[in-house]
């Protein structure tokens, strides 16, 4: 299955939000998809250090037409090899790795990387990336975003970690292309209970936070 021009930016753009999963079974991950789609998200990533990440990521591609689904946590060319044979369609890293993103440009297939300092966001967005991962952004906050975006304002930011339903909306008003949202989107409690309904409702929420961005 070949990953290469298979992300969707017209799916991504409906709802500019990467939802971050880490460490659930594929069981639950399906559960999970449905409701997520049923909201009206579409971009998935699951981190290459989740057990059986690769399985995972190649089950999703094959059974949901209309995610985007990606690998995170990719820190070096082992996880990047892994991830692009399992079919990821975008790839995000906490960390800046060279090769990795020279890798994903080479290959047509969009990348994240994290970045935190200017020197390091400027680093990744010239070596290529598709947005540059503002992690982590719960340290940082939108007055950094703000900041950042003065001097750097071509560079597109995707602030992840500390993003939330509360403030969400004032990050994509200082003007990030996206966000990254790990737990405060898998609310831990509701898919322990198995309540894919009401964390279909807590997506919904979230979305309507973007609404016109």
């Amino acid at each position: 299955m070949s990953n290469k021009e298979s992300f969707s930016w017209e799916l991504y753009n409906r709802a500019p939000i990467v939802g971050i999963v880490r460490g659930v079974s594929m069981d639950v991950m399906r559960d999970i998809a449905k409701a997520y789609l049923k909201a009206g998200l579409h971009t998935i990533e699951i981190t290459m250090n989740t057990a059986g990440a690769a399985e995972i990521i190649s089950k999703l591609r094959g059974e949901f037409n209309d995610l985007n689904v990606g690998a995170g946590t990719v820190c070096n060319m082992e996880d990047y090899d892994r991830a692009e044979e399992a079919g990821a369609q975008f790839i995000v890293t906490p960390i800046i790795d060279e090769a990795v993103i020279r890798s994903a440009v080479a290959q047509g297939i969009p990348i994240f990387p994290g970045g935190y300092s200017p020197t390091e966001i400027y680093r990744a967005w010239s070596l290529g990336a598709s947005a540059v991962k503002i992690f982590p952004a719960s340290q940082l906050g939108v007055q950094f975003i703000k900041d950042i975006s003065a001097p750097l304002n071509e560079i597109k930011l995707l602030p992840t970690g500390g993003v939330s339903l509360e403030n969400i909306k004032s990050f994509f008003e200082a003007g990030v292309v996206g966000v990254g949202m790990g737990s405060s989107l898998f609310d831990k409690k509701l898919i322990e209970e198995r309540d894919f309904e009401g964390l279909s409702d807590h997506f919904s929420k979230v979305k309507a936070e973007v609404k016109g961005f």
